[in-house]
């Protein structure tokens, strides 16, 4: 057992059809930049839920909690930890880190390691590192793009409800809306390799079901503003990192290619010369 001080920076949305314990993947980052899985942690507490209805957001804020190495037999990957008090009773919440000076501080905690060579990254997941988590820097974004998927949460609900005390009390089919469509980024790394991953990272699911609130139901007019977001505004405004993380599944049949895209780093682009 081991105190822990975890910066979160990742909380994905919701994907019931995967393995039980794959259903929301949380992660931050140690002092050193090094990276940490932890489940269960409640859904409540990753978004903030409260009675009102409004939410709270805990990313960027450091917390502190007992963690354990989770049981190979569970999760091989090394980065993987489990709390100690699943209720997180022990939990102490610390300071949030801002956006200040282009997102200065955050930069030092989470870009102090960073793969821009997909092709030894992915032998990096293999045995023995089996490495899971990092951050990337392509090349070059190339194109975002969307397809459609279902339309609603299906049956795995009840039986996620009847494994996992990660709802509490809270109803996913009323609290967790369901986002109809898959997002992705398609890039070029260091060495011209073409990939396409998805985006799974919980702000873009809850954008899209903001832009659809204020399209009153209108998907294309939500799709056109998550585009402006994603594309327009990221790609050309923006230094683009993004934080990876492979899924269990896919990790352990050591999958072509085990990562999807589990959160975006975003500061502003800045000028060569004022970094002098």
């Amino acid at each position: 057992m081991a105190r822990t001080k975890v910066l979160l920076t990742v909380v994905t949305y919701p994907i019931p059809s995967r393995s039980y314990d794959e259903l929301v993947c949380t992660a931050g980052m140690l002092e050193d930049g090094s990276w940490i899985r932890i489940y269960p942690v409640p859904l409540k507490f990753l978004v903030g839920l409260r009675k009102d209805g409004k939410t709270k957001s805990f990313k960027y804020t450091w917390l502190e909690l007992d963690l354990v190495p989770r049981k190979k037999s569970y999760d091989f990957r090394p980065e993987s930890r489990s709390p100690v008090n699943n209720d997180f009773s022990d939990i102490i919440l610390g300071e949030k880190i801002d956006t200040k000076s282009n997102w200065l501080l955050r930069k030092k905690i989470c870009l102090q390691n960073v793969w821009t060579d997909l092709a030894a990254l992915i032998e990096d997941s293999k045995a023995p590192s089996n490495t899971s988590l990092a951050v990337f820097k392509p090349a070059k974004i190339t194109k975002f793009s969307w397809v459609e998927t279902d339309r609603e949460w299906k049956d795995t609900w009840q039986a996620l409800r009847k494994q996992t005390s990660l709802f509490d009390d809270i109803d996913p089919e009323i609290s967790i809306r369901k986002v109809p469509y898959y997002f992705y980024y398609h890039y070029i790394d260091i060495n011209g390799k073409k990939s396409k991953m998805m985006i799974e990272d919980w702000e873009i699911g809850q954008l899209f079901l903001k832009c659809l609130d204020r399209a009153n139901g209108d998907e294309n007019i939500a799709l056109q503003k998550v585009k402006e977001k994603y594309d327009d505004d990221f790609l050309n405004n923006k230094d683009i990192h993004l934080f990876l993380g492979t899924t269990k599944q896919f990790h352990l049949k050591r999958a072509k290619n085990p990562f999807v895209i589990i959160g975006v780093f975003y500061p502003k682009k800045e000028d060569q010369m004022s970094l002098f």
